[in-house]
């Protein structure tokens, strides 16, 4: 089992995929992820909030997610997450290709690296998201006629609740231009877990102070959502082997005990 997709917001299924639940337990606890095939390619499917989104974005087990996507020889992950636009390169409606992210969650587990019997590690992110298969996934979409911009820069906030319009103005200030809520730890653990990690956002609504009222996107977006999961299974499908340097992004000072 080598590709998983993981999504969020809106995303709770896979068009054309027939799954069975499964509970993986990890040392960080049990993970539940969706196990099938989409037309006989094998796929693992992880719906980061629950099938019912029941679990808010700063309570989700990223480390056992992730983990657990290890623990089953997951190597490409392909993620979406809704999003708000920070600013007009990416509109409420659109999609982006995430090439890079900025953190400003607290309070989250951000690494399986904790020293003493799990280990030290640095871990690269001069590149975070995989090039490779951002390559892919943009030619795909070209192909089919998916506007995807080509490069965003995501920032990661805790929510649940929205950010401040003060907040919005400086994320745009410092070069973020959509903002999300579960776009970090998840990136870093996947590249401390070697995989090669892509990401696409889509816009449901502008950040506050764009507008004057907060308006959401949804109903806009079921279409774009469905054709949105699809290039990504075939994205993963079609991946050759990636030529980047993902799998050698950890640099181990003091490896973990077993």
């Amino acid at each position: 089992m080598h590709s998983a997709i993981i999504a969020g917001t809106g995303i709770y299924d896979i068009p054309g995929m027939s799954f069975q639940e499964r509970i993986i337990d990890t040392p960080y606890g049990q993970a539940k992820v969706n196990i099938g095939t989409v037309d006989g390619f094998e796929l693992v499917f992880l719906a980061r909030h629950g099938l019912d989104h029941s679990t808010p974005p700063h309570n989700i087990n990223y480390r056992a997610n992730i983990k657990a996507l290890q623990m089953l020889g997951v190597k490409r992950v392909a993620a979406t997450y809704a999003v708000g636009s920070a600013n007009r390169r990416v509109r409420p409606t659109e999609m982006a290709l995430l090439t890079d992210f900025m953190n400003f969650t607290s309070g989250r587990p951000l690494t399986f690296f904790e020293g003493g019997d799990s280990g030290l590690a640095h871990t690269a992110m001069d590149a975070p998201y995989c090039p490779a298969m951002g390559r892919k996934i943009l030619e795909l979409a070209h192909a089919r006629g998916l506007a995807i911009k080509p490069d965003a820069v995501y920032v990661a906030t805790n929510g649940p609740r929205f950010e401040t319009p003060a907040e919005i103005r400086m994320y745009d200030r410092l070069g973020g231009d959509v903002v999300g809520m579960t776009g970090v730890p998840e990136i870093v653990l996947a590249r401390e877990a070697g995989m090669h990690f892509a990401a696409v956002a889509y816009s449901v609504n502008w950040c506050s102070g764009i507008m004057d009222v907060l308006e959401l996107h949804e109903e806009d977006m079921v279409e774009t959502r469905q054709n949105l999961a699809r290039l990504l299974v075939d994205a993963l499908r079609e991946m050759a082997e990636p030529d980047c340097r993902c799998a050698d992004a950890v640099m181990v000072m003091h490896p973990a005990k077993d």
